[in-house]
């Protein structure tokens, strides 16, 4: 029985447990197989037998699990971070290369110190003394304890960001190749094929992230070949932002084709053409904030047209939600025109679709596996699980399965932050908190 997005806490109720541990996970239409007990991860990969998970929080780095036996997984090989200044949260794999990224650690908050300074400098000359750690505080919208902390990552500094290159033809023993460092707080999400390294990150002269393109073609010394901002971003040429802070910047670019699709946070997303990939240049963009409070996260092309119609998928985060608003969604957009991009629908999930919607963390929307073939869709929704929903009709989309684990160990609530299908139909849903379970639509 599938349940669409009107499902109300009632009807919820009669989602069925299953598979392994299946002592309060609720499910419509997919099977667990299996449920793996480890750290919190923010992406997961699958290439063959395995499955690649990057960890938020250090000192986990990377895990290695066979998945070969998908009732069976288990851990071949973990790799783990020196300190706590970084982590190392997504992954991605090429044949033999496995990618990693290096970016510090609570960074959005670190971020801020770079402000303290000036900061410090207003507050003193509008005060006549020297500030309070509570009124830097509110001038920095952070809480007084952050203070100190900003003060001591200004004092230790941060020169590890950036992306690290392994050869795991032995699985058991990934070998570093080498650790590429970027800039500033290093690298966010990535791709990457046989030939490149698309990645998110700072750049000397650049203000927030923007997309920087690094040859593998010798994997122990990537190169920089060419980047790509926003207008306003190149701030050593001149430009300024007409955004507060860190709004407009490069969450993530995907490449496919002869493109890049780039999610942009508050400024929306573009469409890059990269035919010539040391001269990019942009094609087309769409931004709806505001009055869309949730940023984007991810953009991503439909392969085939549906319905006749040339589409891409895009997928808002959810942050600090505000009562009163929608939580982050699912959109579909017609992307036929790059002059004329517009929207066609939404999909929301209610939080009465979710016993876990108001246990205090997040609720709405994430990401969706980065591969979109046919009509179906796989979004992880924080609390709100996993959701599948079919695009066949690209104005009304429907959900036509759902799974949501329970909480993982020692925590109150599950986080579904990353979801990854591979070639049987397997499905891969990972929390940010703990777990990981693989799971079989149509059980």
């Amino acid at each position: 029985m599938a349940f669409n997005r009107s499902v109300t806490m009632a009807r919820q109720a009669t989602m069925k447990g299953s598979g392994a541990r299946g002592n309060g996970a609720l499910s419509s239409n997919v099977k667990r197989l299996a449920r793996l007990d480890l750290a919190g991860g923010g992406q997961v990969v699958v290439q063959g037998d395995y499955a690649y998970i990057g960890h938020m929080d250090p000192p986990h780095g990377t895990s290695i699990v066979d998945v070969s036996n998908p009732r069976k997984p288990r851990i071949v090989s973990q790799i783990m971070l020196p300190d706590r200044y970084s982590h190392s949260h997504k992954a991605r794999v090429v044949g033999d290369l496995m990618l990693v990224n290096h970016e510090q650690y609570n960074g959005n908050l670190l971020r801020k110190g770079r402000e303290l300074p000036a900061a410090t400098a207003r507050l003193e000359g509008r005060l006549g003394r020297a500030p309070s750690d509570e009124e830097l505080a509110a001038a920095l919208e952070v809480k007084p304890a952050d203070v100190a902390t900003l003060r001591e990552a200004n004092r230790r500094g941060y020169q590890e960001g950036g992306f690290k290159v392994y050869d795991v033809s032995d699985r058991t023993r990934p070998r570093l190749l080498c650790h590429q460092k970027t800039h500033g707080i290093g690298v966010h999400r990535f791709d990457c094929d046989e030939q490149y390294a698309y990645v998110s990150s700072e750049k000397e002269g650049y203000h927030g992230n923007v997309l920087r393109v690094y040859s593998l073609a010798n994997p122990e010394q990537p190169e920089e070949v060419s980047c790509w901002a926003l207008p306003g971003q190149h701030v050593a040429s001149g430009e300024r932002p007409t955004w507060s802070g860190y709004d407009h910047r490069l969450h993530h670019a995907l490449h496919v084709g002869d493109r890049f699709y780039a999610s942009c946070w508050f400024a929306g997303f573009a469409v890059v053409d990269a035919s010539d990939i040391r001269r990019l240049r942009t094609l087309g963009s769409y931004n709806y904030h505001p009055p869309v409070h949730p940023p984007t996260h991810t953009v991503l092309p439909v392969l085939k047209p549906i319905a006749g119609r040339k589409l891409a998928l895009v997928v808002d985060e959810e942050h600090d939600h505000h009562p009163g608003q929608l939580h982050a969604s699912l959109w579909v957009f017609d992307i036929g025109d790059l002059n004329r991009i517009r929207p066609l629908s939404q999909f929301y999930v209610s939080e009465a679709d979710s016993p876990w919607s108001r246990r205090g963390k997040r609720f709405g929307a994430h990401q969706f596996q980065e591969h979109i073939e046919g009509t179906l869709v796989f979004v992880t929704w924080f609390s709100g699980g996993l959701r599948i929903v079919d695009i066949a009709d690209p104005m009304l989309p429907k959900e036509v399965g759902c799974f949501i684990p329970e909480p993982g160990q020692g925590q109150s609530v599950p986080q579904s932050n990353d979801v990854e299908v591979d070639g049987r139909g397997l499905i891969y849903l990972l929390d940010r908190l703990n777990g990981l379970d693989i799971l079989e639509f149509g059980g």
